[in-house]
């Protein structure tokens, strides 16, 4: 459960310009408990549209008749280990911290803990640029919305600096499908070692460093560790998250033998690093006091997004989120760390599912045969078969055929039939399987000026060779695949590679690669969007996402843009 700091709901009586207080009597016992509350964190800022009272025998009786009086627009803070009171210049306006009240990013603002009232022209470099990107700030609040909730909870629960959960924005924008340049994944970007390090399973089926709950976990694990080893110094375990632990410690000692300072803000740290931590003050900077900088932060509620739901098994996501009654594009995105059609057969055995949808979730699951979380399909090995060849034909993993069908080794028979779990839906239902976002990214620059060719990968290619054979950049080709330019490349891997329209290297590509063309195509009688599908070898999803209709049907003599694989027509 989040902890919210206390306020009433009774708006006080009381105007600062001389208005007198409504008599009370108060006791100097009751005066002493009203004035000794627990108090909540400094955030190092006084609050915006507030008058700071000093602390005297008079502002203390004063804030003790407010609280008698239930008031709704006072608080109190801890600065230098002293009282200082706050309260609202104007009285009769609503204070911008209660415009809201069960509004997650109050409680977030609240809690502050860092000193905001740190200065530096790096921070004022990022505050103007998310204070003049409202629309972006929205995209990632509406992104953060799922999974804010269950970090603010994580981290007040282990008591870490509330700031904290602003840390995705800076790593992903909240994107739990985001992979970067340096072979990092999900909201917090772990790369494949540190993610192992940190307990997160990789593997065909799953990837833990994309599950919301896991990643999560091991973030708090690593940035906790961070903040040990360097002395409980947050920013410098912030800037170790981005760089490695290494990389701060080289430019310490390096400060240390100039005889220079060595917190965070004099040492000489990569550029990604030095702009790092001001992001995230400048993100601290704004949620706390958005109306001073012009931005009105959207509401997110400060209950519970999702539930947790054990389902003590292997399960296909299509038939989950029927039985959640969720669509399972919403079940993907609380679940990102499941790259196929069905959950990992070795776990985690678990769903994120909406959090009204628990009990039925839990009911419908409950109610469902172990046999049929599944589709099974029974196959008859034919003579050249391989548990590879089989494996591939069926989307699944040569150990998950061995397991389900008790095999060791490799050895299959002709004749003998095996028992293969296949997906209950087409695969373009699985609309954000690990397959179809690279599909989707694939066909990204569709509509522009370039061509695609689609090149399969060759014993010995590497991304500096496709880059000079294509005149492209190895970022460009890493980017399009949803890769990083350290990945490995696999022989037999399919690439997409956009080209200029005009780049000779189109007509003199391998056409046993496939070329793509952009193609105009008039509709005829009795054309319907499935028909052109098959005659040119297209998704019917595809061609609707490449054309607007103005009407429900197609008619003869509509234009339709096609981008056709002009070596895949029959």
């Amino acid at each position: 459960m989040i902890r919210r700091l206390p306020y009433s709901s009774l708006f006080v009586s009381l105007i600062l310009s001389g208005c007198s207080l409504v008599p009370v009597s108060i006791a100097p016992t009751e005066l002493a408990q009203n004035t000794s509350i627990e108090q909540p964190r400094n955030s190092g800022m006084p609050l915006p549209g507030t008058q700071t009272l000093t602390r005297s025998p008079a502002n203390e009786l004063l804030a003790a008749m407010a609280r008698q009086q239930n008031a709704q627009n006072w608080y109190t803070q801890i600065v230098d280990a002293k009282y200082q009171w706050y309260l609202p210049l104007d009285m009769t306006k609503p204070d911008p911290y209660t415009r809201y009240p069960e509004d997650l990013y109050q409680v977030i603002r609240r809690n502050m803990t860092f000193d905001l009232s740190i200065e530096d022209k790096r921070i004022e470099q990022q505050l103007k640029w998310y204070a003049s990107h409202p629309s972006y700030l929205n995209r990632v609040s509406n992104r953060a919305s799922r999974y804010m909730y269950y970090i603010v909870e994580q981290i007040q629960e282990r008591e870490m600096p509330i700031e904290l959960a602003l840390l995705p924005i800076v790593e992903s924008a909240f994107d739990p499908f985001a992979y970067s340049h340096g072979r990092a994944s999900g909201m917090w970007q772990f790369i494949p070692g540190t993610g192992r390090m940190y307990g997160l399973k990789q593997n065909w089926w799953y990837d833990g460093r994309r599950d919301v709950v896991e990643s999560t976990r091991a973030a708090l694990d690593y940035l906790n560790q961070l903040n040990r080893m360097f002395d409980g110094d947050w920013l410098l375990a912030l800037a170790a998250y981005n760089s490695g632990p290494g990389t701060v410690l080289r430019a310490q000692k390096r400060n240390r033998r100039a005889g220079k300072q060595t917190d965070f803000w004099h040492l000489n740290l990569p550029k990604e690093t030095e702009a790092y931590v001001p992001k995230i003050f400048a993100l601290a900077k704004l949620f706390h006091s958005p109306d001073k900088y012009g931005i009105t932060l959207p509401y997110v509620s400060p209950e519970p997004f999702f539930a947790i739901v054990d389902t003590e098994g292997q399960i296909d996501l299509a038939q989950a989120a029927a039985l959640a009654d969720m669509d399972l594009s919403d079940l993907y995105l609380l679940n990102p760390g499941y790259n196929k059609w069905a959950t990992d057969p070795n776990g985690p055995h678990k769903l994120l599912v909406f959090r009204d949808k628990e009990a039925i979730f839990k009911e419908n699951i409950s109610n469902l045969p172990a046999q049929k979380r599944l589709t099974w399909e029974r196959y008859t090995i034919e003579s050249g078969d391989s548990l590879l060849t089989i494996a591939k034909a069926f989307d699944v993993t040569v150990d998950v055929i061995r397991d389900v069908n008790s095999i060791k080794g490799n050895f299959i028979r002709a004749g003998d039939t095996l028992l293969i779990p296949k997906a209950s839906k087409n695969d373009n239902y699985y609309s954000m399987s690990a397959e179809n976002r690279l599909k989707i990214k694939q066909s990204s620059l569709s509509g522009s000026n370039r061509n695609r060719v689609d090149y399969t990968v060759k014993s010995g290619d590497t991304f500096w060779d496709l880059s000079r054979k294509f005149k492209v950049s190895v970022q460009s080709i890493a980017r399009w695949n949803n890769m990083a330019p350290s990945d490995v490349l696999r022989p037999g891997q399919k690439l997409a590679i956009w080209v200029s329209s005009n780049s000779k290297v189109v007509a003199t590509a391998d056409t046993s690669n496939g070329v793509v063309r952009k193609v105009g195509y008039v509709v005829r009688k009795g054309d319907s969007l499935y028909r052109i599908a098959d005659k040119f070898n297209l998704r019917v999803s595809d061609i609707k996402r490449w054309n607007t209709f103005s009407s429900k049907y197609l008619q003869p003599g509509d234009h339709l843009t096609l981008y056709v694989d002009v070596t895949r027509i029959q």
